[in-house]
C-alpha cells in the first residue's frame, strides 16, 4: 500500500465562511467515506496562506523569517488528505470525489 497526498487548491482569497452547507454536508459525507473504507491516514484544514510564516537560509547559514507564503501565487493548499491506498488509479478516483465535494481543484501525489 502507497500514500497519497490528496491536496486541495484554493484562491488566496478564499472566504470559508462563505461556504455553501450542500459543500460542507459533501466534504463531511466523504470524510466518512473514507473512514469507512479504512483509508484515510490524517486529514487537515489549513488557514489562509496569509497567514504563512516561510523560511530561507542564506549562504552563511543564518535562517530569514518573513510574513507570507513561500511561493507567491494566486491558488495554495487549502486543505488535505493522506490517504492510504493500492493504486494510483484508485488514489485518482478519490481525488476525483475530493474536487466535487470541495468544488475546487485537487492535486494528487503519492509519497516516496
Amino acid at each position: 500500500m502507497t500514500q497519497y497526498l490528496v491536496a486541495i487548491h484554493l484562491p488566496d482569497d478564499y472566504d470559508s465562511s462563505r461556504e455553501e452547507q450542500a459543500m460542507i454536508d459533501d466534504i463531511d459525507a466523504l470524510n466518512d467515506d473514507m473512514v469507512a473504507a479504512g483509508i484515510r491516514v490524517f486529514v487537515g484544514g489549513l488557514r489562509p496562506a496569509r497567514s504563512a510564516m516561510s523560511l530561507r537560509t542564506e549562504p552563511d547559514g543564518n535562517v530569514i523569517v518573513t510574513d507570507g507564503p513561500y511561493i507567491e501565487s494566486k491558488e495554495h493548499v487549502g486543505g488535505f488528505w493522506v490517504l492510504e491506498l493500492a493504486s494510483q488509479e484508485e488514489a485518482l478516483a478519490w481525488g476525483r470525489k475530493a474536487a466535487i465535494a470541495c468544488r475546487a481543484p485537487v492535486e494528487v501525489r503519492a509519497f516516496n
